[in-house]
């Protein structure tokens, strides 16, 4: 099973993390099966951006991004070339790390 190594994260992962999944589960569903409460406003169904995240390393070996996923991402506070939303990134069999971006769209609207 490919481990997920989760980068420290204030509020959701303060000392980091390796969690291990099942290949052909999402980032998303493996952080939340392991009391990692990554934001998913949409309940996984590729509507929004809070479960975004940006893959470290193993990024190549995650499914090919989606048009739509893309459109969103687009939208996603902090976006880099290794951004994914965690709730469409499915693994494979390589390792992967992971780091949850310091805000999401939800976090920056409630601190305005």
């Amino acid at each position: 099973m490919p481990v997920i190594k989760i980068l420290p994260h204030a509020e959701f992962c303060p000392a980091g993390a390796e969690v291990t999944a099942p290949a052909g589960t999402s980032i998303c569903e493996a952080l939340l099966d392991n009391d990692i409460r990554i934001e998913h406003a949409c309940d996984l169904s590729c509507a929004c951006t809070t479960c975004h995240v940006i893959v470290r390393q193993g990024f190549e070996s995650l499914n090919e991004l989606d048009e739509n996923e893309e459109d969103l991402l687009d939208r996603a506070w902090g976006l880099e070339p290794q951004s994914r939303l965690s709730c469409q990134a499915i693994l494979a069999q390589q390792d992967v790390v992971v780091e949850i971006p310091r805000y999401s769209i939800n976090h920056a609207r409630e601190n305005h």
